[in-house]
């Protein structure tokens, strides 16, 4: 069976293979969302297509709407001519469930694919075709946090967002810009007024949307490219709703590419383009997934909620994100890296089968994390971290590996530790287990495993700042501690406390010197803190519950 319209004609065949088809009028829908398009996304990678244009094509085969979505890519526009339109815009959504078994749904719910290139004049004249329209409503965009930076590391707007700034909005380089080129050619026409929505996962997405939009606007006004008027258009009439979204979606699997071949389905090749993007006509996802968003739309909205989005309060929508960022997964995340590195783990759901390791995040979750949540209350934090410890950590299909999680860290910790650190309010010097996945990170920097062995560390853009420190400490030998941890554990910018303020500066010593006694301290360090503690919530009595979530 092969991927396209022609052959989605002889149904039986597909599913008595047992994929999932769309129930609804294909070539209506497309008719339909031409003519009156309601929803466009940019953004057209793995996310896109197991997410929102899953949403879209359940609410499709409920008859809740009529009309599909647009994708539109402005990174990598190779994607829509080699994974897009040679399989007629459609996709297969592979759902990798933890038992070992996979869901195949073919999603027809992309009615369009265009290139968001402004040399690329047909996609381009398309594009301003549908922001003209009075019936679109929202545009989303999933294009990673990098999508929305104007500035360099240096702070200052980059050479090419500066060139834009003083060019005609049509010619516009930046996704940014073309962005705000477009949202100004609806501004010229129709007048109406629009959402954009962020789907990135990243921390106030809508305001770092909304900022990005505004400045190209007022940068243009300033340089009598574009009246004033269009500035506050893009403050008053477009609206930028922040949004929490959680679902893992990595590169297509060769795995489940043979199961694919197995049940006779030909397109499993993977296609690597110039720009290193990895794509494949089908995309494979996690089971739990969560979209909330703030309930902020100036034209009216897609029935989203019929469809498993979550609709909030802004308010809600923080809470939501700080639980899962703060507290209930990202964090377990994080100490699941540090020791999976120093253990010599090369897979997380590998590390999910030790149990001391499973301890240590339980104790940080549960004993440390819960008790001063940021309770969203849409969202049962319990629930939260018992589904990623039943169900997401130990997926053998997710392929995340502790070297790829650990990345980048120092911009991570003050966030997945430091605010629940705070949270404590004077009694953070309590804790146990985030000291020692803290004490975990500081022991990963030495670029040694728990063998001694010498392993490569993962980018992070302060790796020779910290690594210029630790180096201060030689492997198996704790004379100079803390005359050298103390350079490190007091910095806020990285912990987002003074450690030490915070009352676990030197616990965190301490631990370290643990772990840095030669051969097998690390191992001898989690087993004394972790293994056979009565603190541990028994998931055990938890399992049907969460399973029964899914």
């Amino acid at each position: 069976m092969k991927l396209n319209l022609k052959e989605l004609e002889n149904r039986k065949n597909w599913e008595e293979s047992g994929f999932i088809l769309p129930e609804f009028d294909i070539a209506a829908v497309r008719r339909k969302t031409g003519e009156k398009p309601c929803w466009i996304h940019f953004g057209a990678g793995n996310i896109f297509r197991a997410f929102p244009a899953v949403i879209c094509q359940r609410l499709l085969n409920k008859r809740l709407t009529d009309r599909g979505i647009i994708v539109a890519e402005g990174y990598d526009t190779e994607i829509i001519d080699k994974i897009f339109k040679p399989y007629d815009n459609l996709s297969l959504c592979v759902t990798l469930n933890s038992d070992g078994s996979i869901k195949k749904q073919v999603i027809a719910s992309v009615t369009e694919a265009l290139k968001a290139d402004f040399s690329d004049k047909a996609d381009t004249e398309r594009l301003k075709k549908i922001f003209a329209s009075d019936s679109l409503e929202m545009a989303s965009f999933t294009i990673t946090p990098n999508g929305y930076r104007l500035k360099g590391a240096d702070g200052s707007f980059t050479e090419q967002t500066r060139s834009d700034f003083i060019s005609p909005p049509d010619e516009a380089k930046t996704f940014i810009g073309r962005l705000a080129a477009l949202c100004l050619h609806r501004f010229q026409t129709s007048g109406r007024p629009l959402s954009l929505v962020s789907m990135d996962n990243f921390h106030h997405n809508g305001s770092a949307l909304e900022d990005a939009v505004t400045t190209f606007a007022k940068k243009w006004a300033e340089n009598g490219i574009v009246p004033e008027t269009f500035y506050d258009y893009t403050r008053t009439s477009l609206s930028y709703p922040w949004t929490m979204i959680d679902k893992g979606t990595p590169g297509p699997s060769d795995t489940v590419g043979g199961m694919l071949r197995e049940c006779v389905f030909e397109n499993t090749e993977t296609l690597v383009t110039q720009k290193h993007t990895f794509a494949a006509p089908f995309v494979n996802s996690e089971a739990p997934q969560y979209l909330i968003i703030e309930d902020n739309f100036k034209n009216g909205r897609p029935p989203l909620d019929k469809g498993g989005v979550i609709f909030t309060d802004r308010k809600t929508v923080d809470k939501a994100e700080k639980m899962k960022d703060c507290t209930c997964f990202d964090p377990l995340h994080t100490a699941l890296a540090v020791f999976g590195c120093l253990l010599g783990y090369d897979r997380i759901s590998e590390e999910m089968k030790d149990k001391d390791i499973v301890a240590l995040i339980k104790h940080i979750g549960y004993d440390e994390g819960l008790p001063v949540v940021t309770d969203p209350v849409i969202i049962d934090p319990r629930e939260f971290i018992d589904e990623a410890i039943n169900v997401r950590l130990p997926n053998n299909f997710m392929p995340y590996t502790p070297q790829l999680i650990i990345c980048n860290t120092s911009q991570k910790v003050g966030k997945r530790f430091g605010e629940t650190i705070k949270a404590h309010e004077g009694n953070a010097a309590g804790l146990i287990y985030i000291p020692l996945a803290l004490a975990g990170w500081c022991r990963y920097l030495m670029a040694k495993d728990d063998k001694g062995d010498d392993f490569e560390l993962a980018p992070d853009p302060m790796l020779k700042e910290l690594t210029g420190i630790i180096s201060k400490i030689h492997y198996g030998i704790n004379n100079n501690v803390h005359a050298v941890l103390s350079e490190l554990l007091s910095r806020k910018e990285i912990f987002g406390v003074d450690l030490y303020t915070a009352g676990l500066g030197e616990k965190i010593e301490g631990f370290f010197t643990e772990l840095n006694s030669g051969a097998g301290s690390v191992r001898r360090t989690v087993e004394k803190y972790c293994r056979n503690s009565n603190k541990i919530d028994p998931l055990e009595k938890n399992a049907d519950r969460v399973l029964s979530l899914i």
